[in-house]
């Protein structure tokens, strides 16, 4: 079966009939709602990565402000992994009470609003409570937008959700570069404010159309009730599957926390890098997997989702290990480069299956998996470079690549019934 047809397989037929919000709002065709909903959500992916790496880029400077000691600095850290799972399927139930569009554009606003907190704290402590808040927002906020974009997939038929998470990294690199050039010219609270300030307007300007179009419906349950009793029969399965696609979730965002956390330190200590492409490391994997993301409506459409996550988890997989193992920086920087390229699918279009299995509570139960790999995998590496040298445990995160490239292709029959 070929690419698109397995996808279409995947996915219900579009809602073609659409309530009028207010009767002051003129009917726009579908099309043009589904443009104006996908523009929208773009954007909140955007502002999304945008606050995040934003707030990253100040880190040290609130380090300094809070005295802590690194221990402590992590420790407050760890709190926004910790609001961010924490709230995740409370989000998937306000996805189901409230709806997702609402939902995330309430969280966004949060999220917006709680960037401003860490500088005004003066203790790891204080600054470990407000990034609960944090991290709330930041998780919550993932879980509705994913599960945003999954009803709008389902209508367009069209496997773009690798376009949204590329606008949140290029929504990162955005925060990430404009952190760089200001750091040295405005304070944190001066900088953070502004971050919200800008988070405020995207999340006003992108909510008006979330809250005005009516997020598309699949017809089989509107239109044949026994639709819905069948897929109700279904969900004990569907709820595995959900497990599968957490798992791969988790194993691909083992590696990203991995790669943000080590990728410069082996490079300076292993490899006799200097501190400027060292850091670039990072930056080298950042890039390709956005640009991964960029062409991963394609690659679905060409070669449907199970060879893409399994070609990607290899692809990974490979490139992680001449990553770790290259005895010189400019063949690390291309295994970097080649890992991000084979990693960037695979979180997007294992939360969309999960979210087109079980709706919001698929995305949230997958999201907190995949952000159980992030927590997972800094400490791991950390107590394996202990154990044995920092560039073999960077080699687990090829393997974790690979379990997730098995694991897409053992189970493409279970997750696509009947299809060839």
């Amino acid at each position: 079966m070929s690419g698109s047809r397995l996808y279409s397989h995947f996915v219900p037929t579009p809602n073609k009939t659409w309530t009028a919000i207010t009767g002051k709002r003129a009917a726009a065709t579908p099309e043009r709602d589904l443009s104006q909903l996908r523009a929208a959500l773009t954007v909140f992916f955007a502002l999304d990565g945008f606050v995040f790496a934003g707030w990253v880029a100040r880190i040290p400077a609130i380090k300094d402000q809070t005295g802590a000691s690194a221990g402590a600095l992590g420790l407050a850290l760890l709190c926004v992994s910790v609001g961010a799972t924490a709230t995740m399927m409370t989000t998937g139930w306000l996805c189901r009470r409230l709806g997702s569009h609402a939902t995330t554009v309430g969280l966004a606003v949060l999220l917006s609003l709680s960037v401003t907190l860490p500088p005004l704290t003066h203790s790891a402590l204080a600054l470990g409570l407000v990034l609960l808040v944090f991290g709330t927002g930041f998780g919550g906020l993932n879980v509705a937008m994913n599960s945003a974009a999954v009803d709008l997939i389902a209508a367009l038929r069209r496997p773009v959700m690798p376009s949204f998470h590329a606008a949140f990294s290029l929504g990162g690199m955005a925060g990430a570069g404009l952190g760089g050039l200001i750091a040295d010219h405005l304070s944190p609270t001066r900088h953070l404010a502004l971050l919200a300030a800008v988070g405020l307007v995207l999340a006003a300007g992108a909510g008006r159309t979330l809250l005005s179009v009516p997020p598309p419906s699949p017809p089989e349950t509107a239109a044949n009730p026994a639709a819905g009793a069948s897929a109700g029969a279904r969900r004990g399965p569907a709820r595995g599957l959900v497990a599968v696609f957490g798992l791969i979730a988790l194993c691909t965002a083992y590696g990203e926390g991995a790669m943000a956390d080590w990728a410069a330190l082996h490079l300076h200590q292993d490899l006799d890098a200097s501190a400027g492409v060292a850091a670039a490391g990072y930056s080298v994997f950042a890039l390709t997997m956005a640009i991964g993301r960029l062409s991963g409506t394609a690659l679905l459409e060409r070669l449907g989702q199970t060879t893409t996550l399994a070609a990607g988890g290899a692809t990974a997989a490979a490139g992680m290990l001449l990553g770790a193992l290259a005895p010189t920086v400019w063949l690390t920087l291309l295994g970097f480069a080649v890992t991000g390229l084979g990693l960037a699918n695979l979180f997007p279009v294992a939360i969309a299956r999960a979210g087109a299995l079980t709706g919001p509570s698929g995305v949230a139960a997958a999201s907190t998996l995949g952000y159980g790999g992030m927590l997972l995998g800094p400490p791991a590496i950390g107590f394996l470079a202990d154990w044995l040298s920092l560039p073999a445990a960077l080699t687990t995160v090829a393997a974790l690549a690979a379990v997730a490239a098995v694991v897409a292709y053992a189970t493409r029959n279970a997750a696509h019934p009947g299809a060839g």
